[in-house]
């Protein structure tokens, strides 16, 4: 807990206590909140409990020095954005560019002049305070998009489900950290735009007309427009504008082709209309998993759908990565999978489009939109 709205939260980390008592003694003084940690482990430890707005982290310590410390500390998407201050007697040109490498903030040098260390203190506390209100930002959105949702009864989990699939397809495909994030975050947000169409398209029990179909096909340009204020959501951003995109350029809004069309974006579209056709609606049943596998790669035959995206995706389920431990996304999509009343199969995916028939044609009156 802070102690007063304006305090910051800062984590000293350093085996040499006077080192720390001395720091914590300066900036308690001037309403920080300080907590220590002696080694390496017991600041990731902390780090994770309670994130701090600064870390003062000393080199040179036992076990895990500040580098890798700094390191696992900017590999995490929880914690990279923390502010990090290398305290080192270390001077040399190698040293600095190492830190710079591991993703090191800022660097003071030890001892350090106590005016510049609370200099850069207040600081990195006030970028951490905009950071903060970036991501309270990125919260409402998320909240905005579910509020949508809830419009709908017959989209209720709608958008978990997607954001679960879409970063299982994307950890499958062995995409970045940062690329598994953002698709997971453009599961939630992918329909923002929504907010712009009236109930009477949105809600509507049954196909729409072509004027209906061109109000719905606005809501990826509205939604694209809510997220370009945000550098958080740079990555979020494609995904919105071009999920309903089709490799052909037969889709929406801006009739793109083929590798023009976002790689998230394409991950999305799929298990999009995979969670679609499997959720019942007013107008039709829901589809079983050999259904919606052999609908998607009739897409795939007809030029609309990557169909090594779809095989990927229909394959995550089944055993055949025996090699490979379970992830926590992979995970999550099984009890996605099973929540929707599926059951992961092996042989469900098959390298000849299967025949799609009467279901199909029903289903993608609605789908697509």
């Amino acid at each position: 807990m802070r102690k007063s709205d304006d305090a910051g939260e800062i984590l000293v980390v350093d085996d040499g206590l006077e080192f720390s008592a001395a720091v914590t003694r300066l900036l308690t003084a001037r309403g920080y909140h300080v907590s220590t940690a002696v080694d390496g482990a017991q600041a990731l430890a902390s780090i994770g409990e309670n994130q701090p707005d600064v870390v003062l982290l000393d080199v040179m310590m036992p076990g895990l020095d500040g580098f890798e410390i700094c390191r696992q500390i900017k590999r995490n998407p929880r914690t990279r954005l923390v502010p990090v201050v290398l305290v080192t007697g270390l001077t040399s040109r190698e040293d600095r560019m190492r830190g710079i490498e591991v993703g090191a903030d800022d660097f003071l040098a030890k001892p350090p002049d106590w005016q510049e260390l609370m200099a850069r203190v207040q600081s990195l506390v006030r970028l951490k305070r905009a950071t903060d209100d970036l991501e309270s930002a990125e919260s409402v959105m998320v909240s905005l998009a579910m509020a949508i949702e809830i419009r709908d009864p017959y989209t209720k989990g709608h958008c978990q489900r997607l954001a679960n699939y879409a970063a299982a397809l994307g950890e499958s495909l062995h995409l970045s950290e940062e690329d598994i994030e953002a698709l997971h975050l453009g599961g939630f947000l992918h329909d923002l735009g929504k907010i712009s169409i009236p109930d009477s398209v949105l809600l509507k029990p049954g196909p729409l007309s072509d004027d209906e179909m061109t109000v719905m096909k606005q809501h990826p340009i509205v939604g694209a427009r809510l997220c370009e204020g945000l550098r958080s959501l740079r990555r979020v951003h494609p995904i919105v504008r071009h999920h309903h995109e089709r490799l052909d350029g037969t889709g929406y809004p801006d009739g793109l082709m083929r590798d023009e069309i976002p790689l998230l974006a394409q991950v999305l579209s799929i298990v999009d209309i995979y969670d679609a056709l499997t959720t019942p609606r007013p107008y039709r049943r829901a589809v079983t998993r050999d259904e919606a596998c052999a609908i998607l790669l009739s897409e795939s035959a007809r030029g609309w759908r990557n169909e090594d995206l779809v095989q990927e995706f229909f394959a995550i389920g089944r055993p055949r990565r025996l090699d490979r431990p379970e992830s926590n996304w992979t995970a999550r999509i099984r009890a996605g999978l099973q929540a929707n009343g599926s059951h992961v199969i092996a042989g469900a995916a098959h390298r000849t489009p299967a025949r799609a028939g009467a279901v199909e044609g029903a289903a993608l009156l609605r789908v697509s939109a």
